[in-house]
């Protein structure tokens, strides 16, 4: 099982993918602005479901900020501990 989500393994995911530092990632950045395409969205989509965090390609795409993807991630992280499904 991959590592459990946290705010600085995303920044660290995000970086990987951006080619940056995880301190140089800016949360209020536009995925696609940033340079993120659909397959590289698609994977770390697959990365964070195999974390825990239930989310699709299409839930990411609608959003227009890293930031608003860490708020769709963390809900769904703690809906997942408490049981939410």
């Amino acid at each position: 099982m991959a590592e459990p989500l946290t705010p600085a393994v995303f920044r660290a995911d995000l970086a990987e993918f951006l080619h940056q530092r995880p301190e140089e990632v800016d949360l209020d950045e536009n995925p696609l602005l940033a340079g993120l395409d659909s397959l590289r969205i698609t994977t770390l989509a697959e990365r964070w479901r195999a974390a825990g965090v239930q989310v699709s390609f299409l839930e990411l795409a609608e959003r227009t900020s890293f930031a608003a993807w860490w708020e769709l991630l963390s809900e769904r992280q703690s809906g997942a501990s408490r049981g939410d499904v």
